[in-house]
């Protein structure tokens, strides 16, 4: 009986070790199965933010062909509307060297300029007479006879524009100029008479030039005083303060830029919009 004990006991104590080993062997193969869950769900997690990183990725690069075709058309345009000053300012110039008058141009600024040849200041004066007044009216003949040609609107009572999307004139600053003599706040005055002056004396001579518009349908003159702050000629000696009592015409295109900007500025926000969403996707990944 003790002996049947004891082998009943051992066979217990055999059964107890199985089943515990059985137990641990379960409970690994269970923590194991989580693990490998966890891992397939982690897998499929990155393994879908990848692809919604990819896709997202796709779509910004599908804006980005376009907003670069937007980029270079503005380009083109602003190129454009380079030429066409540069055309403009040839032209002005070629016509005024026919009417006897010579001029200097400066095509990257837009900028003609009277000099003392064609328009001469005398000292503190900003009237325009004899040999200057004739100059003036000369250009205002030429420019009545070139300026139609450079701008989408040409009728003031009808204010009829065309459509062309090529570069048009926007504005035709005249500018007005000192020497370094005199008081600072004398100066500003000066300028501005002088611009103003020869404004007047202008559309004096045609006064169809008060008639053209650019495609605002606002008058293309405008008048401005610089005092002696754009000096050409930096010197204090005579010779320098003589060229620099002049005026320029400046002249600005249009090409409607704000209409090719503001596009562009849309595709750049929803390009935006989209990186904001990688950037989401990719942090969500970590």
């Amino acid at each position: 009986m003790i002996a049947e004990e004891e082998s009943a006991a051992g066979s217990e104590e055999s059964e107890n070790y199985f089943i515990a080993m059985t137990d641990m062997m379960v409970g690994v193969l269970f923590i194991f199965i989580l693990m490998l869950t966890a891992f397939a769900l982690d897998f499929r997690r990155t393994t879908d933010a990848q692809e919604t990183a990819l896709k997202v990725a796709q779509e910004v690069a599908a804006k980005l062909e376009p907003l670069q075709a937007a980029v270079r058309s503005q380009m083109a345009q602003l190129d454009w509307a380079r030429q066409g000053r540069r055309d403009l300012l040839q032209d002005i110039r070629t016509q005024l060297a026919g009417e006897g008058l010579s001029v200097q141009i400066d095509e990257a600024s837009g900028v003609l300029r009277l000099n003392e040849d064609a328009v001469r200041f005398a000292p503190n004066r900003a009237d325009l007479v004899d040999r200057n007044k004739d100059n003036v009216g000369r250009i205002a003949r030429v420019l009545e006879r070139i300026l139609p040609k450079y701008l989408r609107c040409r009728n003031r009572e009808t204010v009829a524009c065309s459509s062309s999307e090529a570069a048009t004139l926007d504005t035709l600053f005249i500018e007005g100029h000192t020497d370094t003599t005199g008081t600072d706040d004398d100066n500003w005055v000066l300028s501005a008479e002088r611009s103003v002056n020869t404004f007047r004396e202008l559309v004096a001579v045609s006064p169809s030039l008060r008639s053209l518009r650019n495609s605002s349908k606002e008058e293309v003159f405008s008048v401005s005083g610089y005092s002696s702050t754009r000096p050409i000629d930096p010197r204090a000696a005579p010779q320098a303060w003589d060229r620099n009592r002049r005026i320029d015409l400046r002249f600005v295109m249009e090409n409607d830029a704000r209409r090719h900007l503001e596009r562009i500025l849309r595709m750049t926000d929803e390009m935006g919009v989209e990186i904001d969403r990688l950037r989401a996707v990719s942090e969500a990944a970590r």
